[in-house]
């Protein structure tokens, strides 16, 4: 929901600048010009869910400060955002500005270089082949040739890069949400594989029954038709239908009073739709496949309604749209239950691209098992080499306790001595009798 907020705000990146900027005059004599310096806190714009989200957000907010560009993005129109034509009004910002916009593209760069730098530490040590060329793409929405200062060629990139991401979000989410339903379906049939006879017939049996309690629900209006608006006014707004009036309706539910629907409060207009068929309390209502209906809802509307394209419902197409003969529709939306999103030779595909993974995990796994033993080993053969070195160490000190002890010993027994002869006789020697004078 924050996403679609951001999709309309900042709905072709600059141009919701375009719609909300108030009218102010200005003088472009530079000399005569006093800007002053602003610490930007935290963006105050919605999230985009773009990897440059906040980049963009400070980018746009900084510029909004400047005066001269400030009026130059309201008499804009979508096309010369779009061509790039109001990336050259960055050339008359004002100097203090300019030096801030430096300053978060060489934040910016900081903050990409050490991305690039984790992500490809993780694909070498997965034993992936590193895509070069997608991770320079993180690049895109700006000159890394310069990393040093925020030029034209800077704004021109960021503009076409997150208009072009933008647009391609909703396409993203599709994707996602088929991948999704997808891998949910593989996981069912993974565990009626791993069941016996009577136990598989009684989840078949279940799921079902759960399918037809899930559609199982009231009819649901066709988005943006008068029975579906007419609805909202009746339970929503609390008012009689016979007495609904489109451009009071539109009054009422443009909830920020800027004279647009934008995508968040569009997708408000369908909440009582979707709780026909979802109820988180539910097991068989699936809330991730409740989103992926609000998004249809939305774009089914914006495609009939939204005739320039920009992303917001104004009040004149909200009026044309109730002259159409579409408005009056009549006929049951389908929903998601009634809509197939992918063939069971996609999901063959799909599950083999899983079981390719798998066996690339189980080889890395089955390496990394042999690099762990060879580890083991090495480390079991130096702790060998450690105790034999050990034991050598101690063999050592015992010898040489030994002989110290054994000398201590020998200096400490008394030594033989010969009369008028001080010298000690050596060991193993008696002292003999010697005659003495005039005896026999």
């Amino acid at each position: 929901m924050v996403r679609g907020k951001a999709l309309a705000r900042c709905g072709l990146v600059l141009l919701s600048l375009w719609l909300c900027i108030q009218s102010v005059p200005i003088s472009v004599d530079k000399t005569k010009e006093k800007a002053h310096e602003e610490e930007l806190g935290p963006p105050q714009s919605a999230e985009t869910g773009l990897h440059y989200d906040r980049y963009l957000r400070e980018v746009i907010e900084y510029l909004e400060k400047d005066p001269h560009f400030k009026e130059k993005l309201k008499n804009a129109n979508m096309d010369d955002i779009k061509q790039g034509k109001l990336s050259k009004e960055l050339d008359f910002v004002h100097h203090n500005f300019r030096t801030k916009l430096d300053e978060l593209k060489r934040e910016e760069m900081s903050r990409l270089r050490m991305l690039l730098k984790a992500k490809n530490d993780i694909q070498e040590g997965n034993g992936r082949t590193v895509d070069h060329q997608a991770l320079l793409r993180q690049f895109e929405h700006l000159n890394h040739m310069n990393p040093d200062t925020f030029e034209v060629e800077d704004l021109d990139r960021l503009i076409k890069s997150a208009t072009k991401d933008l647009e391609n979000f909703d396409k993203d989410r599709h994707d996602e949400f088929r991948r999704y339903e997808m891998m949910k379906e593989h996981e069912r049939r993974e565990r009626l594989k791993n069941m016996n006879e009577e136990d598989r017939k009684k989840e078949e049996q279940h799921y079902e029954e759960m399918k037809k309690k899930h559609a199982d629900h009231p009819k649901v209006n066709h988005p943006g038709s008068e029975d579906q608006l007419k609805e909202v006014w009746q339970e929503a707004d609390g008012l009689d239908p016979e007495y609904f009036d489109p451009k009071t309706f539109f009054k009422m539910h443009d909830s920020n009073g800027d004279g647009f629907f934008d995508e968040t409060e569009l997708e408000a207009l369908f909440t009582k739709e979707l709780e026909k068929v979802y109820n988180p309390e539910n097991e068989e209502d699936d809330m991730v496949e409740m989103e992926e209906e609000r998004l249809r809802m939305r774009e089914h509307v914006m495609n009939e309604v939204d005739t320039n394209k920009d992303r917001l419902v104004s009040m004149s197409e909200f009026m044309a749209a109730t002259k159409k003969e579409e408005f009056f529709e009549k006929d049951e939306w389908e929903t998601l239950d009634q809509n197939s999103f992918y063939t069971e030779e996609e999901l063959k595909e799909y599950e083999q691209h899983l079981a390719n993974e798998e066996n690339d995990i189980n080889k890395k796994s089955v390496e990394l098992q042999k690099q762990r033993e060879e580890l083991e080993k090495k480390q079991e053969e130096l702790n060998a080499q450690r105790m034999g070195l050990q034991q050598a160490v101690e063999e050592m000190e015992r010898l040489k306790a030994q002989s110290t002890k054994a000398e201590v010993k020998r200096e400490g027994e008394p030594a033989a001595v010969v009369p008028g002869n001080n010298q000690p006789l050596p060991p193993g020697h008696q002292q003999q009798d010697l005659p003495v004078p005039g005896h026999s």
